[in-house]
């Protein structure tokens, strides 16, 4: 999905911070892209001084971040007690503390100049406080609802900021075997990485308060909420090991 975003937002004129934990895929992307500016950082996004790095290359290039997409991410599928903490601390690193600070470094930078947008990926299981899932779920949820605040605050200063909602997108994250990727993309329970970026960017230039696109993904909000407790717990006990 980065790849994607930074090679759309390379097509509209934009000089990119391409940040990756991965170097070859850096090296990679840079290929891909000759024609671009890129300034490449090979940086674990986890780390506690991540966004404060970020900052300090983006001030020691004289790079004005217009655009800032937040969209790292990490899954994994386990009980809260039986995951390791320093994975349940790397998740919460990931998901909610590095993309606010990244926020906090760089949107007082865009409402002096007037203008700058924000896109902050989080997904359809904000709406589910579920077994296996529930850190993943629960970090997203504070992702919606942040982003929420942080677009009241910056109303009249020139600078939006745009929740992305998504179900599943075929990326590696989920690693579905293939027949059933096939079958979920079919049915559009699962939306393509080019279809997801391109949406999201599209939604973030019109300044809207959120993109979330899938009918089905809107009844899956609407009614999982209303699941109850002791339902959720029994296809977590006969289903979990799918999952897993």
């Amino acid at each position: 999905m980065g790849r994607i975003y930074a090679k759309l937002l390379a097509e509209k004129g934009y000089g990119i911070i391409a940040v990756d934990i991965n170097p070859s895929a850096l090296d990679s992307l840079c290929r891909e892209m000759e024609s671009a500016e890129i300034i490449k950082v090979q940086m674990d996004l986890s780390a506690p001084d991540a966004a404060q790095r970020i900052k300090e290359i983006a001030d020691s290039n004289n790079a004005r971040v217009e655009v800032l997409v937040n969209n790292a991410g990490m899954l994994f599928v386990s009980p809260i007690v039986e995951t390791a903490p320093e994975k349940l601390a790397t998740m919460m690193q990931l998901h909610c503390v590095t993309p606010l600070l990244l926020c906090r470094a760089f949107v007082p930078q865009m409402q002096e100049r007037g203008c700058g947008y924000v896109l902050n990926v989080s997904s359809i299981c904000a709406w589910m406080a579920w077994p296996l899932i529930g850190m993943y779920g629960n970090t997203k949820r504070f992702v919606k609802s942040y982003s929420r605040s942080l677009r009241i605050e910056c109303r009249g200063t020139g600078v939006s900021v745009t929740t992305a909602v998504f179900g599943a997108v075929d990326t590696p994250l989920f690693g579905f075997p293939e027949k059933m990727r096939k079958w979920m993309l079919g049915l559009g329970v699962m939306i393509s990485p080019e279809a997801a970026a391109s949406r999201a960017l599209n939604g973030m230039f019109k300044r809207r308060k959120r993109v979330f696109p899938g009918l089905l993904n809107h009844l899956t909000v609407a009614v999982s909420p209303l699941l109850p407790d002791a339902l959720l717990s029994r296809l977590a006990t006969k289903y979990g090991k799918y999952l897993k």
